[in-house]
């Protein structure tokens, strides 16, 4: 008499949204699933919705006033800590980039970008007032100067191609001026952005300072724009209609929309990428006058 042992179903992780400083399930219940260039199916992710941004923005408005209260420098270290716990997760990151359709170097590069991206507005974050604000000429018995605050509350929407890479070159800039994010990751390649929230767990970010969301950008841009406690939208290398759908839902609430559009290779060239001019579109700038004499 013979004996068979039955094949072993693996338990497959189904990856959560990172809202609050928490990793919760999406509310709605839906998942997605993740195949890899084989098409085997290798994990679930969370389909954010409606009300799961609508979480996110009451989360990051709690903590957008003590994130910006805190010092420039102690913002910088946070984003440092963040740069050392992804380069310590350097194996899974490169899987999961593979998943998403990388070769081996490409992947290997692109982390390797990532990092470094973190750790250059780490930099910056102690520098940009002195680079971007001013003391002003004027001919009157007063003093003027110009400072940058943080926008507030903004949406991020990443692109599709460099999935990890992309995330992290629209976060690092809105998070060292001190702006609370709501960002969307790549649709095509979502399992880099909710890895990269457990990387966030363990880097001494706030809660609420930073959630993702992994979904359908077609469900939530139409929120994104309309949502009245969103203080600015930051997007990279959106379709021209998905781009329309944005500028024409905050002309009603008037809410700052950037739109940046990196061309083939941009993203990997540090000159143009590690610059105080891409802090520029995040801030509002706050002028001060002090009289002087009697």
């Amino acid at each position: 008499m013979t004996s068979s042992t039955p094949e072993r179903l693996s338990v497959l992780k189904t990856y959560k949204l990172y809202l609050g400083g928490a990793y919760p399930r999406t509310e709605s219940g839906r998942t997605m699933p993740i195949h890899d260039a084989k098409d085997n199916l290798v994990a679930h992710f969370c389909l954010a919705s409606r009300k799961d941004f609508r979480n996110a923005v009451g989360a990051a408005r709690k903590a957008q006033d003590s994130w910006a209260s805190r010092t420039n420098y102690l913002r910088g270290q946070i984003l440092y800590r963040m740069a050392e716990m992804l380069e310590g997760r350097t194996d899974e990151f490169r899987q999961a980039l593979v998943v998403g359709g990388h070769t081996a170097r490409q992947a290997q590069q692109e982390l390797e970008a990532a990092v470094d991206r973190l750790v250059a507005f780490a930099g910056w974050a102690d520098k940009y007032s002195q680079i971007l604000g001013c003391h002003n000429p004027v001919a009157a018995p007063y003093y003027n100067f110009s400072v940058p605050e943080p926008s507030g509350v903004c949406v991020a929407v990443a692109p599709d191609e460099a999935p990890l890479l992309g995330l992290v070159s629209l976060l690092a800039p809105l998070l060292c001026v001190g702006n609370a994010v709501v960002a969307l990751g790549s649709q095509k390649a979502p399992l880099a952005t909710a890895l990269f929230g457990e990387v966030c767990g363990v880097s001494d970010v706030p809660a609420g300072v930073l959630n993702l969301l992994t979904g359908d950008r077609a469900e939530l841009l139409p929120e994104f724009s309309a949502h009245r406690d969103v203080d600015a939208i930051l997007t990279a290398n959106l379709r021209p209609a998905e781009r329309r759908i944005l500028d024409l839902g905050t002309a009603d609430n008037m809410k700052r929309v950037h739109h940046e559009k990196w061309g083939k290779g941009a993203i990997m060239d540090t000159g143009l990428m590690h610059g105080p001019d891409r802090l520029l579109p995040l801030i509002e700038i706050k002028t001060i006058w002090h009289p002087v004499g009697r």
